[in-house]
């Protein structure tokens, strides 16, 4: 079923909302919930034994993107990194003394910043000590961001080498106009080699970032960054909105705000990325992703089985997501946490023997059961009442009656069809998925201010 782009519904609808990597968002989370929560949730989670999936973060970049929201530092000293990783392997000890070592992890990821600011040595030291400290089970999915303009020969193949298998990078846009207004100058030559690289070396599933909406972007413009993405074959491609945000991300500043496309442009943009990247056989994922058919991404959906994390989405419903590092988000069954943002408190709260635990949130029942409603209909674009029931006990009709009645302006607006106890989101509702998962949302009928972007 293919999205259909219908500019009179999202101009009606746009307005801000949460992207639902979590519910509730993470703009519920607060102070009230800390490291000891955190080891009482982690001792807890035991008994259930969900596989785990750990994500690491490497905050260093040796370049500022002007774009990013990303927590980074710039640094060229290479040794700013040995420090913090004695720090990462010092949470990791506290960790394991908490989970169960028996319990596979079935999904690893290094983010940042920058993975591959580490050198050759740092990774196989970082993934041995990962080794040492947990059990990567034989088919995990392990992947690494990097940032082709600064990777080695050396290190692409020490990835692969220690267990690495797929790979996510950021492109952004091919127009050197562009570049250099965000400051990341990234040939079509320097990708054309590092994706072959990756395929020779046998890296199973590679997805590339773009963003639209940035400086001197037209839809001309973009339509051949597009184009030449397609013609180097990711499996996966994400297509971000660029938030302009200089009163929250200072490095933004260095934009000039005059440069930026107008929102009919961004529209016509997005319109036309849609278009162009389903033509080319690609399938709509949501909101921002793409996926070729036969990618895990696509097949998860059409079986009904994706869910969402801080990642985006993951085909790994039911694990419990491990954040190590500095700024990290851990997410258990019934409770989320996050580490502290700075390395200074990362660094001080280690010391003081606790987990670096800043914030977090421990969720409800009622959390629990909109949390399923809200990912099964962002994540697979339906929502079965007999499954929520069978799973919660409750009945669905009864429990979500102001809901349902709420959706009947959606369904006459041809976003949504409620119909053999279900909610199917059709082809124009697609795009406006977050609008259709706030039905369900109930932290947002408190809220006065909406500290979100926009939904489209």
């Amino acid at each position: 079923m293919k999205t259909i782009f219908n500019q009179a519904l999202i101009e009606k609808y746009d307005k801000p909302g949460p992207r639902y990597t979590s519910y509730p968002p993470a703009t519920e989370f607060h102070q009230g919930v800390g490291h000891e929560d955190y080891r009482r949730k982690l001792k807890e989670s035991n008994v259930k034994a969900n596989p785990l999936s750990l994500y690491v973060h490497i905050p260093f970049c040796e370049s500022a993107c002007w774009f990013c929201g990303c927590n980074v530092i710039i640094s060229h000293r290479k040794d700013v990194t040995r420090r913090y990783m004695d720090y990462i392997y010092r949470e990791m000890d506290m960790l394991k003394d908490n989970i169960d070592s028996t319990r596979p992890v079935v999904q690893l990821h290094w983010g940042g910043g920058t993975p591959n600011f580490l050198t050759v040595e740092e990774i196989e030291e970082l993934f041995g000590k990962i080794e040492d400290s947990f059990r990567i089970d034989v088919d995990a999915e392990i992947s690494v961001e990097i940032d082709p303009r600064y990777l080695s020969e050396w290190q692409l193949e020490a990835f692969r080498k220690v267990g690495f298998n797929r790979v996510s990078m950021g492109l952004q846009d091919l127009d050197l106009e562009v570049q250099k207004a965000i400051n990341r100058i990234q040939t079509y030559q320097l990708m054309e080699k590092v994706m072959k690289d990756l395929r020779d070396l046998g890296f199973k599933s590679i997805n590339i970032d773009l963003i639209y909406g940035l400086p001197y972007q037209t839809p001309e413009k973009f339509k051949k960054t597009i184009e030449q993405t397609i013609e180097l074959q990711p499996d996966r491609v994400a297509v971000f909105n660029f938030a302009y945000v200089p009163w929250l991300k200072p490095l933004q500043r260095k934009i000039d705000p005059s440069t930026l496309p107008p929102p009919e442009d961004k529209l016509t943009i997005l319109k036309m990325t849609i278009d162009i990247f389903q033509s080319a056989g690609y399938v709509f994922i949501g909101m921002d992703h793409f996926a070729k058919p036969e990618d895990e991404l696509a097949q998860a959906q059409k079986e009904g089985t994706l869910w969402r994390n801080f990642q985006g989405y993951t085909t790994k419903k039911g694990v419990d997501l491990i954040g190590i590092g500095a700024t990290s988000i851990g997410m258990l069954y019934d409770a989320y946490f996050q580490n502290y943002k700075t390395i200074r408190d990362y660094y001080l709260a280690i010391d003081g023997g606790k987990l670096p635990t800043m914030r977090g949130y421990l969720l409800t029942e009622e959390d629990i059961i909109r949390r399923e409603v809200i990912m099964d209909l962002m994540c697979n674009f339906q929502c079965a009442f007999d499954k929520v029931e069978r799973l919660f006990g409750i009945d669905f009709e009864e429990r979500f009656s102001e809901e349902l009645e709420e959706l009947k302006g959606m369904e006459e607006d041809g976003l949504l069809k409620i119909h053999d106890r279900k909610i199917e989101v059709l082809p124009e509702g697609r795009l406006l998925i977050r609008n259709i998962a706030m039905v369900f949302d109930q932290y947002l009928k408190t809220k006065k201010e909406q500290r979100f972007s926009r939904t489209i």
